[in-house]
């Protein structure tokens, strides 16, 4: 008896079907591709935002003995926060977060000191030294060291920083510091000046 024998019919694919379900799994791809995109621009937006309360949250933790010093030997509050946020880069810094030095102030002799790298402006180029800095207990004693120096000036000139108490509005202090040659960045003043004007520091003068 002869057997039979049967070819199994393949079966055709339906192209158009198959087109078509690519096409749903591309749409799918791209939305996904784009919702990821959103989200991480979401993220980066909500960290800006949480930078700026940080930032703001620093100048309010400092502005209220800011103005005691004010009240009590007239330094400009906005110039003591301007300085304390661009040398401290509000606070992060590792010389004002561990250290408690906001202003980037130099150690002399016996007193407390810690010796970081800085860069220095010299010859006409930046240069990475070695320095020794003020150590302190808090922000609030650099402050007032800070403003000891603006009132009692330096061992060999004790007047070297009075026009910056004489000045009658932030930019001419700014610039009576650059002068006085409190930092040796040539554009220190003009840093100064628009970090006050940012984060409008002078609303806390009086």
């Amino acid at each position: 008896m002869a057997v039979k024998r049967y070819r199994s019919k393949k079966k055709k694919l339906n192209l158009p079907l198959v087109l078509f379900g690519l096409l749903l799994i591309g749409v799918a791809f791209v939305f996904s591709l784009a919702t990821l995109v959103d989200s991480h621009d979401f993220g980066g937006e909500q960290e800006a935002a949480n930078q700026k309360l940080s930032r703001e949250e620093f100048i309010q933790t400092l502005a209220p003995h800011a103005q005691e010093l004010q009240a009590g030997y007239g330094v400009l509050p906005s110039i003591i926060l301007g300085q304390a946020c661009l040398e401290s880069n509000f606070g992060q810094a590792t010389l004002a977060s561990q250290y408690h030095n906001l202003f980037g102030v130099k150690a002399f002799g016996n007193q407390p000191k810690v010796n970081l790298e800085t860069q220095e402006y010299l010859d006409g180029q930046w240069v990475t030294i070695q320095g020794d800095f003020r150590v302190y207990n808090s922000w609030e004693e650099a402050m007032d060291d800070h403003t000891r120096l603006f009132v009692n000036g330096v061992d060999w000139d004790p007047h070297k920083y009075e026009p910056v108490l004489q000045a009658k509005d932030y930019q001419q202090a700014a610039k009576a510091l650059q002068k006085a040659g409190y930092a040796t960045d040539p554009t220190y003043a003009d840093k100064i000046i628009s970090m006050i004007k940012e984060y409008q520091l002078d609303r806390f003068d009086e």
